[in-house]
């Protein structure tokens, strides 16, 4: 499984698609959009730290483990960071997969995990 991981404090810019096998049959994308309500709270935006090495470390990990149970051909996970105004995108993420299903489960459960798992905080 190919992955990418990139840590920017630019806005978020979707790569160009690029198939690695002709075997993938799903491409599912993800954008993460900074919400001008949370909670009770009125927000302008949000602003994104992470412990990058230790970040990267359990990203891979989570998508190895991920990846025995839903394989997929190949993750793009982009993670802004910084000041993210409302509207923005703090994260994207695109899992090419040979089947939807693997692809869908594959990007819900990382999505969960990196929350739980990853050292990434976001305060108003």
């Amino acid at each position: 499984m190919e992955t990418h991981l990139v840590f920017t404090h630019a806005p978020i810019v979707v790569p160009a698609l690029a198939l690695p096998s002709r075997e993938v049959g799903a491409c599912v994308e993800f954008h993460g959009i900074v919400r001008a309500i949370e909670g009770a709270h009125t927000l302008a935006g949000l602003h994104y730290e992470a412990y990058e090495t230790m970040a990267r470390t359990q990203l891979a990990r989570i998508f190895a483990e991920l990846h025995v149970a839903q394989p997929c051909a190949a993750v793009q996970f982009i993670h802004r960071l910084g000041w993210v105004p409302v509207g923005e995108a703090s994260l994207y993420m695109r899992v090419l997969a040979a089947h939807r299903g693997e692809a869908l489960r594959f990007l819900a459960t990382a999505i969960d995990r990196m929350k739980t798992d990853v050292p990434i905080w976001k305060r108003a």
